[in-house]
Protein backbone atom coordinates (compact mmCIF):
# COMPACT_ATOMS: atom_id res chain seq x y z
CA UNK A 1 0.00 0.00 0.00
CA UNK A 2 1.34 3.44 -0.98
CA UNK A 3 2.17 5.87 1.82
CA UNK A 4 0.75 9.38 1.93
CA UNK A 5 3.47 11.68 0.62
CA UNK A 6 3.25 15.50 0.78
CA UNK A 7 5.13 17.40 -1.94
CA UNK A 8 5.64 21.11 -2.45
CA UNK A 9 6.59 22.35 -5.92
CA UNK A 10 7.89 25.91 -5.73
CA UNK A 11 8.18 28.46 -8.54
CA UNK A 12 6.28 29.41 -11.63
CA UNK A 13 4.75 32.58 -13.10
CA UNK A 14 5.81 31.65 -16.65
CA UNK A 15 5.11 28.44 -18.55
CA UNK A 16 8.83 27.71 -18.74
CA UNK A 17 8.96 27.21 -14.97
CA UNK A 18 5.40 26.03 -14.35
CA UNK A 19 4.94 23.27 -16.93
CA UNK A 20 7.99 21.20 -15.88
CA UNK A 21 6.57 21.26 -12.34
CA UNK A 22 3.19 20.11 -13.63
CA UNK A 23 4.86 17.31 -15.62
CA UNK A 24 6.65 16.05 -12.50
CA UNK A 25 3.43 16.33 -10.47
CA UNK A 26 1.55 14.24 -13.05
CA UNK A 27 4.32 11.61 -13.04
CA UNK A 28 4.25 11.36 -9.24
CA UNK A 29 0.48 10.92 -9.27
CA UNK A 30 0.82 8.07 -11.77
CA UNK A 31 3.40 6.38 -9.54
CA UNK A 32 1.68 7.03 -6.22
CA UNK A 33 -2.03 7.97 -6.29
CA UNK A 34 -1.96 9.02 -2.62
CA UNK A 35 0.58 11.80 -3.16
CA UNK A 36 -0.55 15.29 -2.07
CA UNK A 37 0.89 18.16 -4.10
CA UNK A 38 0.90 21.86 -3.31
CA UNK A 39 2.28 24.47 -5.70
CA UNK A 40 3.70 27.62 -4.12
CA UNK A 41 4.32 30.57 -6.41
CA UNK A 42 2.97 33.96 -7.37
CA UNK A 43 -0.47 35.46 -7.82
CA UNK A 44 0.10 35.86 -11.59
CA UNK A 45 -3.22 35.15 -13.39
CA UNK A 46 -1.53 32.75 -15.84
CA UNK A 47 -0.12 30.66 -12.98
CA UNK A 48 -3.38 30.59 -11.04
CA UNK A 49 -5.54 29.75 -14.05
CA UNK A 50 -3.19 27.07 -15.38
CA UNK A 51 -2.92 25.21 -12.07
CA UNK A 52 -6.68 25.46 -11.65
CA UNK A 53 -7.16 23.80 -15.05
CA UNK A 54 -4.87 20.96 -14.01
CA UNK A 55 -6.56 20.63 -10.62
CA UNK A 56 -3.59 21.45 -8.37
CA UNK A 57 -3.74 23.32 -5.07
CA UNK A 58 -1.86 26.60 -5.18
CA UNK A 59 -0.69 29.17 -2.65
CA UNK A 60 0.93 32.50 -3.49
CA UNK A 61 3.65 34.15 -1.42
CA UNK A 62 5.11 37.63 -1.57
CA UNK A 63 8.11 37.64 -3.90
CA UNK A 64 10.17 39.99 -6.03
CA UNK A 65 13.12 39.57 -8.43
CA UNK A 66 16.45 39.88 -6.63
CA UNK A 67 18.47 41.09 -9.60
CA UNK A 68 19.02 44.68 -10.78
CA UNK A 69 17.40 47.91 -9.68
CA UNK A 70 18.47 50.67 -7.33
CA UNK A 71 19.81 50.24 -3.79
CA UNK A 72 16.32 51.07 -2.52
CA UNK A 73 14.81 48.38 -4.77
CA UNK A 74 17.32 45.81 -3.55
CA UNK A 75 16.59 46.73 0.07
CA UNK A 76 12.88 46.29 -0.61
CA UNK A 77 13.55 42.93 -2.28
CA UNK A 78 15.55 41.80 0.77
CA UNK A 79 12.70 42.75 3.12
CA UNK A 80 10.25 40.91 0.86
CA UNK A 81 12.46 37.81 1.01
CA UNK A 82 12.26 37.91 4.80
CA UNK A 83 8.46 38.10 4.63
CA UNK A 84 8.31 35.28 2.07
CA UNK A 85 10.57 33.13 4.28
CA UNK A 86 8.13 33.56 7.16
CA UNK A 87 5.19 32.80 4.85
CA UNK A 88 6.95 29.68 3.55
CA UNK A 89 7.67 28.34 7.02
CA UNK A 90 4.05 28.85 8.08
CA UNK A 91 2.87 26.96 4.98
CA UNK A 92 5.29 24.12 5.71
CA UNK A 93 4.21 23.90 9.32
CA UNK A 94 0.63 23.41 8.15
CA UNK A 95 1.24 21.25 5.05
CA UNK A 96 4.14 19.20 6.51
CA UNK A 97 5.94 18.43 3.22
CA UNK A 98 8.14 15.37 2.86
CA UNK A 99 9.97 16.97 -0.07
CA UNK A 100 10.30 20.37 -1.75
CA UNK A 101 11.15 20.75 -5.44
CA UNK A 102 12.14 24.19 -6.78
CA UNK A 103 11.42 24.71 -10.47
CA UNK A 104 12.85 28.22 -10.80
CA UNK A 105 11.48 31.72 -10.74
CA UNK A 106 12.06 34.11 -7.86
CA UNK A 107 9.11 32.74 -5.87
CA UNK A 108 10.97 29.45 -5.39
CA UNK A 109 13.89 30.98 -3.47
CA UNK A 110 12.28 31.47 -0.06
CA UNK A 111 10.42 28.15 -0.25
CA UNK A 112 13.46 26.00 -0.97
CA UNK A 113 15.60 27.93 1.50
CA UNK A 114 12.95 27.48 4.21
CA UNK A 115 12.86 23.75 3.53
CA UNK A 116 16.64 23.60 3.89
CA UNK A 117 16.47 25.43 7.22
CA UNK A 118 13.77 22.99 8.40
CA UNK A 119 15.84 20.02 7.13
CA UNK A 120 13.22 18.95 4.63
CA UNK A 121 14.76 17.18 1.59
CA UNK A 122 15.01 19.47 -1.44
CA UNK A 123 16.03 19.51 -5.09
CA UNK A 124 15.99 22.14 -7.80
CA UNK A 125 15.23 21.69 -11.47
CA UNK A 126 17.06 23.96 -13.93
CA UNK A 127 15.50 24.16 -17.38
CA UNK A 128 18.04 26.32 -19.19
CA UNK A 129 21.60 26.04 -20.48
CA UNK A 130 22.41 29.13 -18.39
CA UNK A 131 20.92 28.85 -14.89
CA UNK A 132 18.85 31.68 -13.48
CA UNK A 133 20.05 33.64 -10.46
CA UNK A 134 17.56 31.93 -8.13
CA UNK A 135 18.80 28.44 -8.96
CA UNK A 136 22.43 29.53 -8.90
CA UNK A 137 21.90 30.64 -5.30
CA UNK A 138 19.81 27.62 -4.34
CA UNK A 139 22.36 25.20 -5.82
CA UNK A 140 24.42 25.76 -2.64
CA UNK A 141 21.61 24.48 -0.43
CA UNK A 142 19.85 21.81 -2.47
CA UNK A 143 21.06 18.24 -2.29
CA UNK A 144 20.26 17.53 -5.95
CA UNK A 145 20.26 19.66 -9.10
CA UNK A 146 18.28 18.28 -12.03
CA UNK A 147 19.48 19.76 -15.33
CA UNK A 148 17.97 19.82 -18.81
CA UNK A 149 21.22 20.42 -20.71
CA UNK A 150 24.29 18.22 -20.47
CA UNK A 151 26.50 21.30 -20.42
CA UNK A 152 24.77 23.66 -18.00
CA UNK A 153 26.90 26.75 -17.45
CA UNK A 154 28.36 26.94 -13.95
CA UNK A 155 27.32 23.42 -12.96
CA UNK A 156 30.04 21.46 -14.77
CA UNK A 157 31.68 18.94 -12.44
CA UNK A 158 29.19 19.62 -9.65
CA UNK A 159 28.54 16.23 -7.97
CA UNK A 160 24.97 17.31 -7.14
CA UNK A 161 24.01 17.48 -10.83
CA UNK A 162 21.69 14.85 -12.25
CA UNK A 163 21.29 15.33 -16.00
CA UNK A 164 17.80 14.06 -16.85
CA UNK A 165 16.44 16.47 -19.45
CA UNK A 166 13.50 18.85 -19.06
CA UNK A 167 10.15 17.44 -17.84
CA UNK A 168 7.50 17.84 -20.52
CA UNK A 169 3.75 17.51 -20.10
CA UNK A 170 2.20 14.54 -21.79
CA UNK A 171 -0.54 15.28 -24.33
CA UNK A 172 -3.63 15.41 -22.16
CA UNK A 173 -7.34 16.09 -22.13
CA UNK A 174 -7.33 19.25 -20.02
CA UNK A 175 -8.71 21.08 -23.03
CA UNK A 176 -9.03 19.40 -26.40
CA UNK A 177 -7.95 22.10 -28.84
CA UNK A 178 -6.01 20.06 -31.39
CA UNK A 179 -9.26 19.35 -33.21
CA UNK A 180 -10.02 23.08 -33.27
CA UNK A 181 -6.60 23.80 -34.75
CA UNK A 182 -7.33 21.38 -37.58
CA UNK A 183 -10.67 22.94 -38.58
CA UNK A 184 -10.59 23.80 -42.31
CA UNK A 185 -7.01 22.54 -42.54
CA UNK A 186 -5.84 20.47 -45.47
CA UNK A 187 -3.62 17.60 -44.24
CA UNK A 188 -1.67 17.82 -47.49
CA UNK A 189 -0.57 21.40 -46.79
CA UNK A 190 2.53 22.49 -44.87
CA UNK A 191 1.59 23.49 -41.30
CA UNK A 192 3.32 26.37 -39.52
CA UNK A 193 3.14 26.78 -35.75
CA UNK A 194 3.88 30.31 -34.53
CA UNK A 195 4.27 30.98 -30.83
CA UNK A 196 5.95 33.51 -28.60
CA UNK A 197 5.59 31.38 -25.50
CA UNK A 198 2.93 31.54 -22.81
CA UNK A 199 3.02 35.36 -22.74
CA UNK A 200 3.16 35.83 -26.52
CA UNK A 201 5.72 37.89 -28.44
CA UNK A 202 4.73 41.04 -30.32
CA UNK A 203 7.94 41.07 -32.38
CA UNK A 204 7.34 37.52 -33.65
CA UNK A 205 3.66 38.23 -34.33
CA UNK A 206 4.53 41.35 -36.34
CA UNK A 207 7.40 39.80 -38.28
CA UNK A 208 5.37 36.72 -39.20
CA UNK A 209 2.43 38.74 -40.52
CA UNK A 210 4.90 40.93 -42.46
CA UNK A 211 6.49 37.77 -43.90
CA UNK A 212 3.09 36.46 -45.02
CA UNK A 213 2.37 39.78 -46.76
CA UNK A 214 5.56 39.31 -48.81
CA UNK A 215 4.77 35.74 -49.85
CA UNK A 216 3.20 35.04 -53.21
CA UNK A 217 1.20 31.98 -52.15
CA UNK A 218 -0.01 31.84 -48.56
CA UNK A 219 -2.73 29.32 -49.39
CA UNK A 220 -0.07 26.58 -49.32
CA UNK A 221 -0.01 26.83 -45.49
CA UNK A 222 -2.03 25.72 -42.52
CA UNK A 223 -1.26 28.18 -39.71
CA UNK A 224 -1.62 27.75 -35.96
CA UNK A 225 -0.71 30.95 -34.12
CA UNK A 226 -0.43 31.41 -30.35
CA UNK A 227 -0.56 35.18 -30.12
CA UNK A 228 -0.53 35.99 -26.42
CA UNK A 229 -3.50 37.72 -24.82
CA UNK A 230 -2.56 41.27 -25.86
CA UNK A 231 -2.31 40.56 -29.61
CA UNK A 232 -5.09 38.00 -30.05
CA UNK A 233 -7.74 40.32 -31.55
CA UNK A 234 -5.19 42.21 -33.68
CA UNK A 235 -3.69 39.07 -35.23
CA UNK A 236 -7.09 37.47 -35.83
CA UNK A 237 -8.16 40.60 -37.74
CA UNK A 238 -4.91 40.53 -39.77
CA UNK A 239 -5.68 37.01 -40.95
CA UNK A 240 -9.21 38.06 -41.90
CA UNK A 241 -7.90 41.08 -43.82
CA UNK A 242 -5.35 38.90 -45.63
CA UNK A 243 -8.03 36.23 -46.29
CA UNK A 244 -5.77 33.59 -44.76
CA UNK A 245 -7.33 30.62 -42.96
CA UNK A 246 -5.57 30.26 -39.61
CA UNK A 247 -6.31 29.31 -36.05
CA UNK A 248 -5.07 32.18 -33.87
CA UNK A 249 -5.60 32.10 -30.12
CA UNK A 250 -4.05 33.81 -27.10
CA UNK A 251 -2.99 30.47 -25.64
CA UNK A 252 -3.27 26.75 -26.37
CA UNK A 253 -3.46 24.65 -23.23
CA UNK A 254 -2.80 21.44 -25.15
CA UNK A 255 0.39 22.59 -26.92
CA UNK A 256 1.87 19.05 -26.99
CA UNK A 257 -1.10 17.94 -29.11
CA UNK A 258 -0.99 21.06 -31.29
CA UNK A 259 2.71 20.48 -31.98
CA UNK A 260 1.92 17.07 -33.44
CA UNK A 261 0.05 18.76 -36.31
CA UNK A 262 2.95 21.07 -37.27
CA UNK A 263 5.79 20.73 -39.80
CA UNK A 264 7.78 23.80 -38.71
CA UNK A 265 7.68 26.00 -35.60
CA UNK A 266 8.59 29.68 -35.34
CA UNK A 267 9.14 30.23 -31.65
CA UNK A 268 11.07 31.66 -28.73
CA UNK A 269 13.84 29.49 -27.25
CA UNK A 270 12.65 28.79 -23.74
CA UNK A 271 13.77 25.47 -22.30
CA UNK A 272 10.24 24.07 -22.23
CA UNK A 273 9.53 24.59 -25.91
CA UNK A 274 12.99 23.28 -26.85
CA UNK A 275 12.37 20.06 -24.91
CA UNK A 276 8.98 19.67 -26.60
CA UNK A 277 10.53 20.25 -30.04
CA UNK A 278 13.06 17.50 -29.32
CA UNK A 279 10.44 14.99 -28.22
CA UNK A 280 8.21 15.76 -31.21
CA UNK A 281 11.12 16.01 -33.66
CA UNK A 282 9.67 19.33 -34.80
CA UNK A 283 12.11 21.54 -36.77
CA UNK A 284 12.11 25.16 -35.69
CA UNK A 285 13.21 28.71 -36.33
CA UNK A 286 14.26 29.92 -32.89
CA UNK A 287 14.07 33.61 -31.98
CA UNK A 288 15.51 34.03 -28.46
CA UNK A 289 13.95 36.62 -26.19
CA UNK A 290 16.87 39.06 -25.77
CA UNK A 291 15.77 40.33 -22.36
CA UNK A 292 15.53 36.93 -20.68
CA UNK A 293 17.62 36.68 -17.51
CA UNK A 294 21.31 36.32 -18.43
CA UNK A 295 20.20 35.95 -22.08
CA UNK A 296 19.61 32.25 -21.34
CA UNK A 297 17.36 31.77 -24.38
CA UNK A 298 20.28 32.57 -26.69
CA UNK A 299 22.33 29.88 -24.93
CA UNK A 300 19.42 27.45 -25.43
CA UNK A 301 19.05 28.30 -29.13
CA UNK A 302 22.78 28.08 -29.82
CA UNK A 303 22.92 24.65 -28.19
CA UNK A 304 20.46 23.38 -30.83
CA UNK A 305 21.75 25.40 -33.78
CA UNK A 306 25.33 24.20 -33.27
CA UNK A 307 24.12 20.62 -33.57
CA UNK A 308 22.13 21.32 -36.74
CA UNK A 309 18.80 20.84 -34.98
CA UNK A 310 17.38 24.36 -35.47
CA UNK A 311 17.89 27.72 -37.15
CA UNK A 312 18.33 30.82 -34.99
CA UNK A 313 17.37 34.40 -35.85
CA UNK A 314 18.41 37.07 -33.36
CA UNK A 315 15.71 39.48 -32.28
CA UNK A 316 17.83 42.34 -33.69
CA UNK A 317 17.78 40.64 -37.10
CA UNK A 318 14.10 39.73 -37.05
CA UNK A 319 12.19 41.34 -39.93
CA UNK A 320 9.43 40.23 -42.27
CA UNK A 321 11.83 39.74 -45.22
CA UNK A 322 14.34 37.79 -43.12
CA UNK A 323 11.67 35.51 -41.70
CA UNK A 324 10.09 35.01 -45.14
CA UNK A 325 13.42 33.94 -46.67
CA UNK A 326 14.20 31.61 -43.76
CA UNK A 327 10.79 29.93 -43.92
CA UNK A 328 10.91 29.50 -47.70
CA UNK A 329 14.47 28.14 -47.63
CA UNK A 330 13.51 25.46 -45.12
CA UNK A 331 10.32 24.48 -46.91
CA UNK A 332 12.29 23.98 -50.15
CA UNK A 333 14.92 21.86 -48.39
CA UNK A 334 13.04 18.77 -47.20
CA UNK A 335 16.30 16.93 -46.57
CA UNK A 336 17.38 19.61 -44.11
CA UNK A 337 14.02 19.49 -42.33
CA UNK A 338 14.23 15.70 -42.07
CA UNK A 339 17.80 15.95 -40.77
CA UNK A 340 16.80 18.53 -38.15
CA UNK A 341 13.91 16.31 -37.02
CA UNK A 342 16.23 13.32 -36.69
CA UNK A 343 18.79 15.26 -34.61
CA UNK A 344 16.05 16.64 -32.37
CA UNK A 345 14.71 13.17 -31.64
CA UNK A 346 18.21 11.97 -30.78
CA UNK A 347 18.51 14.83 -28.28
CA UNK A 348 15.13 14.10 -26.68
CA UNK A 349 14.90 12.85 -23.11
CA UNK A 350 11.18 12.05 -22.81
CA UNK A 351 11.31 10.42 -19.37
CA UNK A 352 12.70 13.36 -17.37
CA UNK A 353 9.41 13.74 -15.48
CA UNK A 354 9.47 10.10 -14.39
CA UNK A 355 13.13 10.20 -13.35
CA UNK A 356 12.59 13.23 -11.13
CA UNK A 357 9.33 11.82 -9.74
CA UNK A 358 10.98 8.48 -8.93
CA UNK A 359 13.85 10.23 -7.15
CA UNK A 360 11.46 12.28 -5.02
CA UNK A 361 9.23 9.35 -4.12
CA UNK A 362 12.26 7.26 -3.16
CA UNK A 363 13.25 9.77 -0.48
CA UNK A 364 10.16 8.78 1.50
CA UNK A 365 11.45 5.21 1.75
CA UNK A 366 14.90 6.43 2.74
CA UNK A 367 13.44 8.62 5.51
CA UNK A 368 11.16 5.83 6.69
Amino acid sequence: MNQLFNIIIAGGKTGGHLFPGIAVAQAMERMNPTVRILFIGTNAPFEIQTLEKYGYAHTAILSKPMKGGSIFSKAMAASIILVSLIQSMIIMKNFKPDFVLGVGGFSSFAVVLSAWVLRIPTAIQEQNAFPGLTNRLLSRFSKTIFTSFKETKGFAGNPKVNYVGNPVRKADTVESEAGLALNNFDPEKFTLLVTGGSQGAKSINTAFIDALCLMEDTKKFNIIHQTGIHDEAIIQKKYLDLEITATAKAFFHDMPLVQETADLAITRAGAGIISELCIKGLPAILIPFPHAADDHQTFNAKALEEQGAAVMIKESDLTGPTLKETINALIKDKEKLDRMALILRRLAMPDADEKIAAYILTTKKIKA
